[in-house]
């Protein structure tokens, strides 16, 4: 992966995985890592939940090889028919996250699934939705975590799961 680019809108910066996509051999070796993971901490899932937008980019692949299905957690206005959605606060304004109403049964597990975690206010959202549906969020999954924005702390008890980690 390559280093990180300085967004001139705001002070957050932005890791990019475009390089992870690019190259195949890198880009299975992250799902298999992801995958042992999964499979040996959590035998007993039932979902993976891909957040948008770059957690559709590892999600559906990590589900289709668990042998599982994969779930959608969208921005605000994408999914059809009736859904429960949750606001969030972003380092530079508000947004809102949707998960169809019937995507889950109350009992099941889930992985949620994203590419990096900053500040936490995404993955927080999504376990919000989660508890919504009263699924049981078992683990957050990400493959870049922001260290010094302390996003893993916002999301305690919950285990979290970064492949890499940048200060």
């Amino acid at each position: 992966l390559s280093g990180s680019r300085e967004n001139s809108f705001c002070s957050s910066v932005f890791s990019d995985i475009t390089p992870l996509l690019k190259d195949p051999i890198a880009f299975r070796t992250v799902i298999d890592i992801l995958e042992h993971r999964v499979r040996t901490h959590y035998p007993q899932i039932d979902f993976i939940a891909g957040l948008d937008s770059r957690g559709f980019l590892f999600g559906p692949v990590l589900a289709q090889r668990l042998g599982i299905g994969c779930v959608l957690i969208r921005k605000k206005g994408k999914l059809p028919g009736p859904t429960e959605s949750v606001s969030y606060t972003l380092e530079y304004g508000q947004a809102e996250l949707e998960i169809q109403s019937d995507a889950l049964e109350p009992g099941e597990k889930v992985v949620l699934v994203d590419d990096l975690l900053a500040t936490g206010g995404t993955m927080c959202a999504a376990c919000e939705l989660m508890k919504k549906l009263k699924a049981d969020v078992l683990e957050c999954v990400v493959v870049i975590e922001l260290k010094s924005l302390k996003g893993a702390e916002k999301l305690k008890p919950l285990p979290v799961y970064s492949l890499l980690q940048y200060d």
